[in-house]
């Protein structure tokens, strides 16, 4: 299933996402957030779905794309999980997984405008594939466990202030992790029947340029691997977000400039739809 949020920010409705039409699910759940999911919305959408009768939603193509999970708690990212971009960052392949956090107000609609902060000089972009939680996860035994606790996937641009991240940063990285709207997701919520992790394409462009372009094939530590990792340290409960890492090809590698107001970034993930963000200044 194809799950989204359309309408403006803080009055977003869920909707089922067909290549026939776009469905209302207002009458099933009252949102995509941590609460409704954790209360059991991606069964309920899929047996009423399957039941059909669904009502059309009208007049959808116009309306805002939110993003397609409301307010996570938590947002967990693994830095360095693909060799050549860790190569690129000037970092050996780490041996186990980098964690650091964004700050859930980070989040935004796939093409909604972002703004550079203020005395950046460094802001840069990464297309991510990014894990929702829908089941609490702690302590998993192993690696084959974690399929069970996930909801499903989304497409995700990782915007980071390197100088913020790098430079200024007391050894942290989240410093350049969190300026607002610095998490777009989107447009959909994939559920897992209808992705392979393990051979996914992600792309993305500024200013209609080619920058990234790699296959999840890549990935160092494997969806299942992180998300039963991570259990051994903390609690990942339902709705929270999990950023999986980006491919070569980013401004830090010295290839190319960062951005600055009045570009254009673009990110797409095979499956998992395509994001637009105009930049301004903030």
């Amino acid at each position: 299933m194809r799950l989204a949020r359309l309408g403006d920010r803080g009055r977003e409705k869920p909707v089922l996402i067909t290549d026939e039409a776009v469905y209302d699910l207002s009458g099933i759940v009252s949102d995509l957030d941590p609460t409704s999911i954790a209360d059991g919305a991606i069964d309920r959408i899929r047996a009423a779905a399957e039941a059909g009768g669904l009502p059309k939603l009208r007049d959808a193509t116009a309306a805002r794309i939110g993003s397609p999970i409301g307010r996570p708690a938590t947002i967990l990212c693994i830095g360095l999980n693909y060799a050549a971009h860790a190569a690129e960052s000037g970092a050996a392949p780490p041996s186990s997984p980098v964690l650091f956090l964004k700050t859930p107000n980070t989040v935004g609609g796939p093409n909604d405008r972002v703004d550079v902060p203020r005395t950046s000089t460094k802001t840069d972009w990464e297309v991510e594939l990014g894990v929702v939680i829908g089941k609490r996860a702690l302590y998993l035994d192993s690696p084959t466990d974690s399929a069970a606790h996930i909801a499903g996937y989304v497409a995700a641009n990782d915007l980071s202030e390197r100088a913020f991240q790098l430079e200024v940063s007391g050894g942290q990285w989240s410093k350049g992790k969190s300026a607002p709207g610095f998490t777009p997701l989107g447009p959909w919520l994939v559920t897992p029947d209808e992705v392979d992790t393990g051979n996914l394409r992600l792309r993305s462009w500024v200013n209609g340029e080619p920058r990234q372009d790699s296959s999840t094939s890549d990935l160092i530590f494997s969806v299942e691997y992180i998300i039963w990792h991570l259990s051994q340290f903390l609690a990942l409960e339902p709705g929270d977000v999990v950023l999986t890492g980006t491919p070569e090809g980013v401004a830090l590698s010295g290839r190319f400039p960062y951005i600055t107001a009045g570009d254009v970034v673009e990110i797409e993930i095979e499956g998992l739809g395509r994001q637009r963000q105009e930049f301004g200044q903030a």
